[in-house]
């Protein structure tokens, strides 16, 4: 599986998910995106999953009809 670690995701992380490709935002000069413009790439890219700490990404993004997979995670720690 191909998991996108938005801005803010603990990077430790990565070391409980070794069976998948990791990458971050930040690795694929993602960081400055827009929400939008994320989503979009990660699908482009064929990722199948963003891991994420916004918690008003849902009722800021319409996610209907996405083919990318969204954690959102409680906390940063």
């Amino acid at each position: 599986m191909q998991i996108l670690f938005d801005q803010g995701v603990p990077a430790p992380l990565r070391r409980h998910l070794s069976d998948h490709r990791i990458t971050t935002a930040s690795e694929l000069t993602c960081a400055t995106l827009t929400d939008r413009e994320l989503l979009d790439r990660a699908e482009a890219s064929g990722f199948d999953l963003l891991i994420t700490t916004d918690r008003n990404l849902k009722h800021q993004q319409v996610l209907a009809g996405r083919d990318l997979a969204i954690l959102v995670l409680s906390t940063t720690s």
